[in-house]
């Protein structure tokens, strides 16, 4: 999977699909690139930086757990939430897995 680093993937991803949890806030855009694209974001309003970063590294370990759900020609932002420190690892995986299955669900016309 390829990293979000620009500020300008980050902003395309939020005018995309949003799907919201109580540790995190899933973000999605397509694009025309091959591999899918993923980048993490908490902000300073979620804690001290040892608190954001463990944030952050638990959503990193959830994203990689469930890295065969990412389609290709995406982006996807992670937010990070204040909770992501209190729930199971188990209970964040199981959430982001199912967030990217929402994001994906075709509407019915």
């Amino acid at each position: 999977m390829r990293r979000l680093k620009n500020r300008s993937e980050f902003l395309g991803a939020a005018r995309g699909k949003r799907v919201g949890r109580s540790a995190f806030s899933l973000q999605a855009n397509a694009r025309n690139i091959d591999r899918p694209g993923i980048g993490f974001t908490v902000t300073k309003q979620m804690g001290n930086s040892p608190e954001r970063n463990r944030i952050r590294r638990r959503l990193r370990a959830a994203a990689k757990a469930c890295e065969n759900g990412f389609e290709p020609q995406h982006d996807y932002v992670l937010v990070g939430r204040r909770e992501a420190l209190s729930i199971p690892f188990g209970q964040l995986v199981t959430d982001l897995a199912a967030s990217i299955s929402k994001i994906h669900l075709k509407k019915k016309s």
